[in-house]
């Protein structure tokens, strides 16, 4: 490895998550396409549907312009691995709502128990005590290492991070003073939309509206093998030395288990001795596992690929499979740090939510889908190594892990320069075929994560036909 960084074009609109490409949206003049009938998808109108013309105008003008990146599928049922129009239309998903329905749409045992806690009723409760609170913190806390003690529950991913950012500063202040109170995070990383999860993020163009950005938040390469080719942890020491940050300024280090615009994983040698650095210089370690937690890489936990334990760690999007929830689970001196009254939240552990969690981490458990991930992973991963290799020219890489992988799309003259329009092309022809994707994320990439019970047959038919929309992109381009 030589150590270069290859920085890909960015842009104030691409974000790790779910952002537009280069503020592209789908055009609303229907698009007549082929049409499909197989046991998975069917596609029997006009894209978008002409029917649905007004639905998506009503949003456009009600809502604002940065809602409007996706491809224009007006979901009306959603069950197991599909997701169905009201005209006829059928998609085989391959997003699970941004990473949410680990255990599949629409789980009878999920509705039943969200209609179960919705007719008690009781919807709200602010953090006065309830039993399903309670007893969903003590799953958590069961189900994850001795080490996350403690748990705190929320209502989004970017909640969390906000959390383990005050935790982590906190911890600092209380054992170095004023000069601990560094956060270091990645390039290219995403945690949230809110403030500081926006300043530990790493695209610079999504900080701009910021203006007075804190001084003592720094990122430093993520070692992804493509874009930062030097994965050695010796260089997250360079890099730190390069931007003059000492261990003795330094509160927290934050890093996505996987970096979620692109599926990477870092090597787990570098996780290993990042883990053991931090503890050596009382920097407290945060995993946001918002994507990777709940199965999706292939263990219940994406830090478990690494063998490390985090100090603190974020959850979110799987936790339910469907209802707003997230939670940060830490070390007890780390969650006990502020006095009662002084750290909550209105909606902490919504009972529906929490209803809905502990009926959904059943299922994940029971079903054993961080298993079934891993195995089918396999599969997966060399269906898309024979695609990334039979367009090698446009396709960059494939990463991924379990049930989560990207390809990175690139242009065909400088490999390590990201292809957006080509990506946003390419999900408009899944989508037209039944296959439906969000828009392109991260450095331009095409990301597949269907729920965690989808088939083998299911992912057969879904890589026939994201390999089948590649070649017409690839040929139409020349």
């Amino acid at each position: 490895m030589d150590g270069r960084v290859h920085e890909a074009p960015s842009s104030p609109l691409i974000e790790s998550e779910d952002a537009s490409v280069a503020g592209k949206t789908y055009p609303l003049t229907p698009k007549k396409v082929p049409v499909v009938r197989t046991r998975n998808r069917r596609i029997v109108t006009r894209i978008p549907v002409p029917e649905s013309l007004p639905v998506l105008k009503q949003l456009r003008k009600a809502e604002p312009v940065s809602m409007t990146g996706q491809p224009l599928v007006v979901w009306d049922k959603a069950k197991g691995c599909h997701v169905s129009d009201r005209w006829g239309n059928r998609w085989l998903d391959m997003s699970s709502g941004v990473l949410v329905a680990n255990a599949g749409h629409g789980r009878k045992e999920i509705v039943d128990a969200i209609c179960k806690q919705a007719r008690k009723p009781m919807l709200h409760n602010y953090c006065f005590p309830t039993e399903v609170r309670a007893a969903l913190a003590k799953r958590l806390v069961e189900i994850t290492p001795k080490k996350l003690a403690k748990c705190f529950l929320l209502t989004t991913g970017g909640e969390t991070t906000e959390c383990a950012v005050k935790l982590m500063r906190t911890h600092g202040l209380k054992v170095g003073g004023k000069k601990k109170i560094g956060i270091v995070s990645f390039d290219r990383a995403f945690h949230g939309r809110t403030l500081a999860a926006q300043m530990i993020g790493g695209s610079p163009a999504l900080k701009e509206w910021i203006v007075n950005l804190d001084k003592a938040m720094w990122q430093v390469p993520f070692p992804d093998g493509f874009w930062v080719e030097d994965t050695s942890f010796e260089f997250f020491l360079k890099s730190l030395k390069k931007q003059k940050i000492t261990p003795d300024k330094i509160a927290g280090v934050i890093i996505e288990t996987y970096q979620g615009g692109n599926a990477s994983f870092a090597p787990k040698a570098y996780m290993k001795k990042l883990a053991k650095w931090c503890k050596q210089h009382n920097i407290i370690l945060t995993c946001d596992e918002v994507q990777a937690g709940f199965g999706r890489t292939g263990k219940m936990w994406g830090f478990e690929h690494y063998g490390i334990v985090p100090d603190l760690a974020c959850f979110g999007k799987g936790i339910t499979s469907g209802l707003p929830l997230s939670a940060i689970l830490g070390r007890k001196d780390l969650m006990d740090q502020y006095p009662p009254g002084s750290m909550t939240s209105t909606h902490t552990g919504n009972a529906v939510c929490a209803a809905a969690s502990l009926a959904n981490i059943d299922l994940i458990v029971k079903e054993k889908l961080a298993q079934h991930a891993a195995k089918l992973g396999a599969f997966v991963r060399k269906k898309l190594d024979a695609i990334q290799a039979k367009y090698a020219e446009r396709i960059g890489c494939v990463q991924g892990m379990g049930l989560v992988y990207s390809l990175h799309i690139v242009k065909p003259v400088k490999r390590k320069a990201a292809d957006p329009d080509m990506a946003f092309e390419i999900i408009r022809r899944c989508v037209e075929k039944g296959l439906l994707f969000f828009s392109p994320v991260g450095d331009a990439s095409v990301k597949i994560c269907p729920p965690l019970i989808v088939t083998k047959e299911q992912m057969t038919e879904a890589l026939a036909v994201l390999d089948e929309a590649i070649g017409e992109v690839v040929a139409e381009a020349g």
